[in-house]
This record gives structure tokens, sequence and C-alpha cells, in this order.
């Protein structure tokens, strides 16, 4: 077995159950030689410790501080071990609920923890990853609000997802003379969408507007006011981008007005694994149900009433006539969907709070003592952020620093002049669960080194 899977508590109940108070009186008819007092061990490690603690030994330690959209998260044993189990070994589309009811059920049950996270009612089983799932989000409200062709997206939003969504409503409209076109909203001096700009783009070609929180700069934006000001302002769709462990603690994309909430699962289901696969979600208003992409499962009851699962609504062009097609995504990912809902399953409501907890009370320690040394500051030093901040390091010495770093042993960040060359000397500095008080330490220390 590749993991523990009883508690203390479960220790207790089989203890109980034998009229046993203790596991010493389990072992007391073993020979007294046997129980050699002289073994002391320490105590017991958790799972990610231990695991770190063997990389130390097989390899050389390398502490990765990069995030920029995939993270260094850790995966519960339990959720490889179930996955690998042989009734799951092909993801392949569940045609036959009447022998795919295993597969419904997962898949079911991975559509209710999205709806829970984000407080729409409605969410499908799933998408190839968050930039797949921003660019289906978009489509759907350049096909279906009428006479209105703009994509109005926050610099905020991650880039590799705004180059997405641009290749993917590329043509659309174009056949009626309005092809879709990106609009880029400006940030605020704070890393932030300014709402003031967004207030004079929007009017009635406004299809959808489109706002990360947390944003790729790691900064916490608060939706609420500019979805407001677009429903206020237009009919367009307002499409919130995140992650679902940040809305483990924040506001739901529900209470702060979003029609459609789409993000990358990827900390919940997947390690970095060389940049895939990852998991997408999204979920929308129920006047949005039959638009979604790919495919709905529902719950029902068989000809006995006896609960059981089925594709609701299908989609994809494979399923239904081109011409009603909303997409040709999803031709199944189920797989990525199955080890997300293993994980929150084992983790409960409150496992999933105390771990976004710790993600960021982990960045927020990181950013203060860093923050600490000689030319190193925030890079926007008003406003909130998750797992994810931006440092301001000494002018032109950006790819020096994160050279030496390396050459220390620490991955120190992403540089954010690649996509954002107003930001020359910024570095994005990600911090997971993953990351020690001794890691962190270390790094504080290799930086003032550095310096």
């Amino acid at each position: 077995m590749n993991y523990l899977p009883h508690t203390d508590e479960d220790r207790r109940v089989m203890l109980a159950r034998l009229g046993l108070s203790s596991t010493a009186e389990l072992f007391a008819e073993l020979p007294e030689k046997l129980l050699d007092p002289r073994i002391d061990l320490p105590a017991a490690l958790d799972e990610p410790a231990i695991l770190r603690q063997l990389e130390r030994i097989t390899a050389p330690e390398v502490v990765s501080f990069l995030g920029a959209g995939a993270y260094d998260t850790h995966l519960p044993a339990i959720v490889g071990n179930l996955i690998g189990r042989t009734e799951f070994e092909t993801a392949y589309t569940p045609y036959q609920p009447e022998i795919s009811q295993g597969t419904l059920t997962a898949i079911y049950e991975f559509q209710s923890a999205i709806t829970r996270l984000t407080g729409l009612p409605v969410a499908n089983a799933s998408m190839y990853d968050g930039a797949s799932a921003a660019a289906e989000a978009a489509a759907l409200a350049v096909r279906n609000v009428r006479k209105a062709h703009r994509v109005l997206v926050s610099r905020g939003l991650h880039p590799f997802y705004r180059e997405t969504i641009e290749t993917y409503i590329a043509d659309l409209g174009c056949d009626k003379g309005n092809c879709a076109s990106i609009e880029e909203i400006p940030l605020t001096a704070d890393g932030q969408t300014n709402l003031m700009v967004l207030g004079e783009m929007l009017d009635e070609k406004v299809a959808a507007v489109i706002i990360a929180t947390p944003n790729f700069l790691g900064m916490v934006e608060d939706t609420t006011a500019a979805f407001e000001m677009t429903h206020a302002k237009c009919k367009g769709l307002t499409i919130s981008v995140g992650s679902p462990l940040a809305q483990a603690l924040l506001k739901t994309p529900a209470d702060c007005g979003a029609d459609i909430a789409v993000g990358e699962a990827q900390p919940l289901a997947a390690t970095l694994s060389f940049g895939g696969p990852y998991l997408g979600y999204f979920a929308s208003t129920k006047k949005l149900a039959r638009k979604v992409p790919g495919r709905i499962v529902g719950e029902t009851v068989d000809a006995d009433g006896k609960t059981c699962y089925a594709l609701t609504l299908q989609t994809r062009e494979q399923h239904i006539r081109r011409e009603k097609a909303t997409s040709n995504i999803c031709t199944n990912n189920a797989l990525m969907a199955l080890a997300a809902t293993i994980h929150l399953s084992a983790l409960g409501p409150q496992g999933l709070t105390e771990l976004a907890t710790l993600n960021l009370q982990n960045a927020h320690y990181a950013a203060d003592e860093l923050t600490k040394l000689d030319g190193v500051e925030p890079l926007f030093p008003i406003g909130y952020f998750f797992n994810e901040f931006a440092l301001k390091l000494p002018s032109g010495r950006i790819d020096d620093i994160i050279e030496k770093l390396t050459e220390k042993g620490y991955l120190p960040g992403f540089a954010l002049k690649r996509f954002y060359p107003e930001y020359t000397d910024g570095l994005l500095v990600a911090v997971t669960d993953q990351r020690t008080k001794d890691e962190i330490d270390g790094l504080v220390a290799a930086l003032k080194e550095v310096l």
C-alpha cells in the first residue's frame, strides 16, 4: 500500500473493538526479547516531509519558488493509489451509462465540488487546462451575446491565457462582418484592473469582460465592482478566472457577480509534470447551461427507482449535429477530474481551508522576510495576495541575481519583464504548501549574500 490510511481515531476504534486500551496490549503475546526497549524511533514525519527527505538523499536539492501558472504542490499518495486502480485505467467517454456508473459518479462529484467552490449552479467535467477554459468562455460569450464582438481582457490575466483566447475567437463573427476582437484593460499602479478605464470601454458591443483573481501578478482583485458595472452598461458576460485553492478563502465568483468562472485546478490534481496534463474547470449560471462546452453528468433514477448517473447534456460535435455543437473540447479529461475529486474528498472543507491558509501564510512570511533586505521592496505596496507576490529588485540586476541564486540551489521566481516590459526589475515569487520555513529562510539568506 502506498500510504497509511489509518488515523489515530481509526486505531482507537479498532483497539476498542478488540477490548484493548493500547497498542502495547495488542503485542503483549510476543516474546519479550523481541520487544527491545532500546529501540527509540523518532516521531513520525508527515508525508510531504518524508518525501522531501528522500529527495534530498537521492538527488541534489533545488528549491523552487517558480509559479506563474504552474505550482509545485503536494499531491497526497492516496490520489495516485486510487486513480491507478484498474477501473480507472481508461478515461474513455462513458457512452453507456449502464456499464459506466463508476466513471459517471466520479465526474458528477467533480462537478459538485466545482459548483461549491465557485458558487455557480452548473459545472462541466472538464476542460484541458485553464487557458482553454478561459478561451471557451470567451467564445461562448461572442457566440451568444447578440451583436457584440468585443472581448475586454484585463492585463492582469495570464499572458498565455490571453494568447489562447485570441487564437480561439479570431474567426468568430467574421461571416457576419463582425470579427471578434480582444481589447486589453490596463492595470493601475497597484497591479489591479483599472476600473475607470473599464467603465470608458464598456458599450453594447462588449460580449465579455474577463478578469483574473488572483491575477498573474499575484494580486487578489475584488471583481464585484467591475462585474456590476458591466451588467449595468451592457449585455456582456462577466468571466472570472481564478484558482480553486484561493477560492477556499475568497468570495466565490458567483458572489462577485460572475456569469462564468473558469481556471486551472492543477494544484488539486497534478504535480508539475513537465507542463501537463493539467485540469481546467468551467462553471456557469443555469441560464448558460446548454451553451457550456463539453458535457455535463446529471443525477437521475433507474427503472427501479435507484439513484444513477448519465450524460445529461453533450454539446460536442461528436455527439450532436455539427451545426449545433458549441465546441470540440473535452474528448475526456475525466482522469484529472477524478484526481482532483479524490484530493478534495480526502481534505474535506476544513482540510481545503487549512491547505489554502498554509499557502497564504507561507507566502506572506516569505514576502515579509524578503522585503527586509536592502534593495528589495514590494512591486505593489498596496493590496492583497494569495501564494504569489511580486518584488522589485535592484535596478538592472534581475538576470544576474536569478543566475547566482540558481547556482546556490534556489529557483527564486519568474522575471516579469518577459511579459511585462514595464516591470523591468520585477520578480514573481510563488510560495506553496511545499515550501518550509527553513527553505524560505534559506532563500532570504542566499539573496542577502547575492545583493
